[in-house]
């Protein structure tokens, strides 16, 4: 598997608007573009029920707005991935 148009890839994976890799920012990991924060912490915090508010007060020279399009992008990267299940930022109580 590979990336097939004109953008950053990794791992097979296409970065896009507000999620980008660069060879020599820590280490070429998915980041929040133009910081040096990782997806992977991102990720992290919202498995420990952060919301984009308490995300931003932890980085507060992130805009809510890119937050958000970071997450959208997020699930855009995972729904895009061949056998995963489809995923969606609304969660319903079961």
């Amino acid at each position: 598997m590979g990336c097939k148009q004109a953008v950053i890839c990794y791992n097979g994976l296409t970065m896009t608007r507000y999620i980008t890799s660069t060879p020599g920012i820590i280490g070429g990991k998915p980041a929040i573009a133009g910081t040096r924060i990782p997806i992977s912490r991102i990720i992290y915090l919202l498995s420990q029920g952060y919301t984009v508010d308490t995300i931003q007060d932890d980085y507060p020279w992130v805009k809510k707005e890119v937050l958000k399009g970071v997450i959208d992008e997020i699930v855009q990267l995972i729904n895009a991935s061949p056998d995963v299940t489809k995923v969606s930022q609304v969660q319903t109580p079961a």
